[in-house]
């Protein structure tokens, strides 16, 4: 079904979601906003610190970005073993072993040691990150019908930007007054906290295993009472699902992931998702040096532009929820409400970051790297949302997490070169990475505006599942 299909009267007249189940819905979705807020203040502590870090340690820029780097390198394969993980076990404890292993993982670090063990930190500390956004996505939209997954799926991504919009004055503080160790050890502590929180509040919601007949699954009885009885929940939830059911227009159970993976809004997402991660990778390890060492900033001018960025890429991420959203109710297909909005974002983007390399300094340096880089990032929540939109509900966790994977491999490249590249030309190095970036979201939005088309691509891997033969011969991407 399509995004203009309307949603059958019998589950209209059906009645709403229960108000308790409805605030457990949101309190679920406030704990998955502060766990990612936590999940990158751990990625941007080291960047808060770099000088201190580099200066204790003896690190030179490629050293630092290799130790940055080394942080992805496991962190894009357990995204993709845990996201497929997620589809057996449930969400709720994956989080919880996620969270409980970013603190013991921190722990070291905090203790002592050179180098090696700050590699070895990352590493860890990036193995049970990597799975972290795409199975909080999962557990978040798990709450609400398609039609409604833009607002939390946004709140998610907003996460990031708060992370390090409390991290950067924060750490900082923290950073200059008592070290950067102590800071890591402020991080570590955050997340055990979250931990605390999390067992007796987390769960999943009733489309966590949802049937493509728009049938909810129940509420994990491990939870806050809703108030209501299981007979009133499901009654109430109907209305909901049937919604979902037939808005969300996704592909039959028991769809394999090749097929998912290989459609073209799959594949549009992930490649404009891929465009945003380099930006927050970018972000995290370099922007704080780019604007000290580059443009001359003081630390705390840098650390004012730093959250400059991040606010504004919080506010794109609300509106972009909010004129999607808008758009959807309107009946306007995700292939322009979510792709076209999403990928036009992403051009903007691309336009500031490919013009900063020769814009005069002052002003409109700083309008164009704040436009550039906080504009970038509502691709995140439009990727969520739309493969969230294609991928059954049975299959969902796997396609998210193989997009994660994917796409988080730009935090184990950009790192590194960023950091060659100043080594070998100096500041001047800013200013290639930047055109780098620029590329990257040009492709990133042109792929956004082209390919992604959840309906489409939903009535394709139906064809397919109801004749394989025809898979055989022809992918939904050789299809238009």
């Amino acid at each position: 079904m399509t995004d203009t299909d309307v949603v059958p009267a019998a589950a209209a007249g059906r009645a709403k979601t229960p108000p308790d189940q409805r605030r457990r819905a949101w309190t679920v979705t406030a704990l998955l906003v502060v766990f990612m807020m936590v999940n990158f203040a751990d990625k941007s502590v080291l960047g808060l610190a770099a000088d201190p870090v580099r200066r204790d340690l003896g690190l030179s820029a490629s050293a630092f970005g290799l130790a940055n780097s080394a942080f992805f390198l496991l962190f894009s394969v357990c995204g993709a073993a845990v996201g497929l993980l997620a589809d057996r076990v449930r969400p709720k404890w994956l989080l919880l072993t996620m969270a409980v292993l970013w603190s013991l993982s921190q722990i070291p670090l905090v203790l002592g040691g050179g180098l090696a063990v700050l590699v070895t930190s990352r590493v860890l500390l990036g193995a049970a990150e990597g799975p972290a956004f795409p199975v909080a996505q999962q557990t978040a939209l798990s709450w609400f019908p398609d039609r409604r997954r833009n607002l939390p799926g946004a709140l998610i991504v907003l996460g990031i930007t708060l992370g390090v919009l409390v991290a950067a004055p924060v750490l900082t503080w923290v950073i200059h007054q008592h070290g950067w160790r102590t800071a890591v050890a402020v991080v570590a502590i955050a997340g055990a906290v979250w931990a605390l929180l999390w067992i007796p509040f987390g769960g999943e919601g009733a489309y966590a295993a949802a049937h493509d007949t728009g049938t909810p699954a129940p509420v994990p009885a491990d939870g806050p009472d809703t108030g209501a009885g299981p007979d009133v929940e499901r009654t109430a939830e109907g209305a909901e699902a049937a919604e979902s059911a037939a808005g969300a227009g996704g592909g039959p159970r028991g769809t394999p992931y090749r097929r998912i993976i290989a459609t073209r809004t799959w594949i549009g997402a992930t490649a404009a998702y891929f465009g945003t991660y380099w930006v927050i990778a970018f972000c995290l390890v370099w922007l704080p040096s780019f604007l000290h060492d580059g443009l001359g900033y003081s630390s705390a001018a840098s650390a004012q532009l730093l959250m400059l960025v991040w606010g504004l890429s919080g506010v794109v991420v609300l509106g972009q929820a909010g004129l999607t959203g808008w758009l959807l109710r309107r009946g306007t297909t995700s292939r322009r409400a979510r792709g076209g909005v999403g990928g036009i974002l992403m051009l903007t983007g691309a336009a500031a970051c490919l013009a900063l390399p020769v814009a005069p300094a002052g002003a409109a340096t700083v309008v164009l790297l704040v436009a550039g880089f906080g504009c970038a990032g509502a691709m995140g929540s439009v990727a969520a949302t739309t493969v969230a939109e294609l991928a059954p509900a049975d299959r969902r966790g796997g396609a998210l997490g193989i997009m994660n994977a994917v796409v988080t491999t730009a935090g184990l490249i950009a790192p590194t070169l960023v950091g060659h590249l100043v080594d070998t030309h100096g500041t001047a190095g800013y200013r290639q990475a930047l055109l780098i970036t620029g590329v990257l979201l040009l492709l990133g939005g042109t792929a956004a505006v082209t390919l992604i088309d959840p309906a489409r691509d939903a009535r394709l891997l139906s064809a397919r599942r109801a004749d394989p033969l025809a898979a055989d011969h022809d992918t939904p991407l050789q299809a238009a």
